[in-house]
């Protein structure tokens, strides 16, 4: 049974919890100029993941555009941005539609490092990205 009671931790902010659980595991490549937010999400269509959970990744992007706290964003230009690190979620819309939310870590040429949620459509994937996905199967209402 799903469980999304809304939990107040602070104000303005609630936090709601899903019963579910995990399904298939797909590990694929993202070609070279393809954007990596929308590759994962390209992938799970092609897996038929409603929803999934990134369980990491390896590779590089020829820019990096990140989002920031200020509601603004930072780019990182490369060439060869690398990921140092990845984490988020797909998830299936009312509609089907598939929307990934992925952030992580870079660090680019010069070696500086810098964090925040990658930006559908401004982070094209360098030579090639490895990613692994992990689907999510939440509990219906119905279910027994």
């Amino acid at each position: 049974m799903t469980n999304q009671t809304p939990t107040p931790q602070s104000p303005g902010q609630i936090i709601t919890t899903e019963s579910g659980r995990m399904g298939r595991v797909a590990y694929a490549r993202i070609a070279p100029n393809e954007d990596l937010v929308q590759g994962v999400e390209k992938m799970c269509l092609a897996e038929g993941f409603q929803n999934a959970f990134v369980r990491g990744g390896l590779g590089s992007l020829i820019d990096a555009s990140l989002g920031g706290r200020d509601g603004g964003y930072q780019q990182v230009s490369g060439p060869a941005v690398e990921v140092v690190s990845i984490a988020g979620e797909v998830r299936s819309g009312e509609d089907g539609t598939l929307m990934a939310s992925l952030a992580g870590i870079v660090a680019d040429p010069e070696g500086n490092i810098h964090g925040g949620p990658f930006l559908p459509g401004w982070n094209p994937v360098c030579m090639t990205f490895e990613v692994t996905l992990e689907e999510w199967l939440p509990d219906t209402p119905d279910a027994t």
